[in-house]
């Protein structure tokens, strides 16, 4: 293209640098990448309505053709259908919810760029009405403005200060150890019966032991019944709003349909838990006991004991179920793939001396081990969308979208897609370690980005990679069969069956 545009004729190439704005906003959808600018306007037909997308039928949107396609369980892959179908911006109404997909690093970029002061994310409104059914307060997912800065404020020192979350190394291997002692004993001809729920309760017992300096013992063989259903809990109220994302929840309110009573019955059983434990806390907090996470939280911030109540469950959610989750599906990857497993083997004994412990130190020594995560994250992402909600009028590609749009984010379109990822459906941590890599920051954000970027994932990273070097160092992790294992949408990205993996005694 550089070669045809040197031999064209001088007058052509003066037209085209005083037209070269213009031509940018006027390129095809599947393309453009541009945001708004002081000499830049969209092109007059390219307004929110003109948007490509599904057919829209009155009331249900597109809802007919995305049960059509497997239902809510597969949206992810309708969605990144739909990228293939419509370009990289497109416009799609789901039953009551209306947004803007868009699925390219250099829009993702812009906006980012256009981001204020306090990001407005989407509006989950049935959390918000079971908050205000019950009195009680927002966390960091659903608060806005500066009322989402003051909490998150209070957690970010904490949860997103790298010399901070490597001091938890101790007790998120305190509980490896146990999880390891566990996967011996459950183990079965190498199987685990439900490896995600054991999963879980990994990641259960170590968010708790990290916010409450208490063990729970949901390792041992005699599991703490209240752990347990918390994990349950969770589950069923992540399936559950997310078929109220799509319907009126006033509607299910109102008529107290079954999924707003199973909602309802999931989140009452998650705060009455939670209160439990953050009440016991901080009791030992006022009879002297000064130390450890929640005790510094407290002790030092504008908090109401509600909005403590409110933060401290979210916070505990996703360190159950999402890091979890991520860990699943690195095992899974690592299964399939024993080239890259012997690889990340071979790391971890040269780094982690015999007899030693992995730690936070060693983590920082080992990019392969990072590389096979973030590759894992890439293709089996837990979360397939984020959203944003537009606070201003703005430009977005080359169309003008309204305040108030509910921008959805598309990571699992973002990670893969072969334009920005060769042999994009390949397991290949090596492509994040060449020196001169092409790919796009924006094209892997799995986390989220900017100031509403996830609070914990500093500490989920840590004890992922901690987990994986415990686990490929003692144990050989092998494919049981090579089905086709797919993943479906339940809040998170689940595998549709019991994954196909073993684990093997070196």
């Amino acid at each position: 293209m550089r070669a045809q545009i040197q031999k064209a004729p001088a007058q052509l190439l003066e037209v085209l640098k005083k037209k070269s704005v213009g031509l940018q906003h006027c390129k095809p959808t599947s393309s453009v990448c541009v945001l708004d600018s002081k000499d830049a306007a969209p092109c007059p037909e390219h307004t929110f309505q003109s948007m490509p997308g599904p057919k829209n039928w009155p009331l249900l949107g597109n809802l007919i053709d995305i049960l059509r396609r497997g239902g809510l369980e597969k949206q992810h892959q309708t969605v990144m259908d739909y990228h293939k179908k419509f370009g990289k911006i497109y416009r799609m109404k789901t039953g009551s919810f209306e947004s803007v997909n868009i699925g390219a690093p250099c829009l993702l970029e812009a906006l980012y760029r256009k981001e204020g002061n306090y990001p407005q994310r989407l509006e989950i409104k049935p959390w918000k009405a079971y908050r205000d059914m019950r009195d009680e307060a927002y966390g960091l997912l659903i608060l806005e403005g500066k009322d989402w800065q003051r909490v998150r404020s209070t957690f970010q020192q904490k949860f997103m200060k790298p010399t901070e979350v490597v001091k938890l190394d101790g007790k998120i291997n305190e509980v490896l150890a146990d999880f390891l002692n566990r996967i011996g004993d459950v183990r079965v001809n190498g199987k685990i019966n439900d490896l995600y729920f054991e999963l879980n309760k990994w990641s259960f017992e170590t968010i708790c032991y990290v916010l409450y300096d208490k063990r729970f013992g949901i390792l041992q063989e005699n599991a703490n019944e209240e752990a347990t259903d918390f994990i349950t809990a969770i589950k069923t109220m992540m399936n559950m709003f997310g078929k109220m994302m799509v319907t009126p929840v006033s509607l299910h309110k109102s008529l107290n349909t079954k999924t707003w009573q199973d909602h309802t019955a999931a989140w009452d059983r998650i705060f009455n838990i939670a209160k439990i434990y953050i009440d016991k806390k901080l009791k030992r907090h006022s009879s002297g006991e000064t130390d450890g996470f929640l005790s510094d939280i407290y002790h030092n911030c504008p908090l109401t004991k509600k909005e403590m109540y409110a933060a401290i469950t979210e916070l505990q959610i996703g360190g159950v179920e999402t890091t979890a989750n991520s860990a699943l599906w690195a095992i899974f990857n690592l299964s399939r793939n024993p080239h890259a497993q012997d690889k990340l083997l071979k790391e971890i004994k040269e780094v982690v001396p015999p007899g030693q412990v992995p730690c936070a130190e060693h983590i920082k020594n080992m990019p392969y081990l990072k590389a096979c995560l973030k590759e894992s994250m890439r293709l089996s992402p837990s979360i397939p969308f984020t959203s944003r909600t537009l606070d201003r009028d703005t430009v977005l590609g080359e169309y003008s979208l309204p305040k108030g749009t509910v921008l959805m984010i598309n990571t699992q379109a973002l990670g893969s897609n072969e334009e920005y990822f060769d042999n994009g459906k390949q397991f290949i941590p090596e492509r994040w370690l060449e020196k001169k890599t092409s790919i796009n920051p924006f094209a892997h954000v799995p986390f989220g980005i900017g100031k509403r970027m996830c609070i914990g994932r500093r500490l989920a990273e840590l004890q992922i990679q901690l987990a994986l070097c415990w686990l490929v160092r003692d144990y050989k992790i092998i494919a049981t069969d090579y089905e086709p294992v797919e993943a479906i949408h339940t809040g998170t990205l689940v595998p549709n069956r019991e994954l196909p993996v073993g684990f093997i005694r070196r």
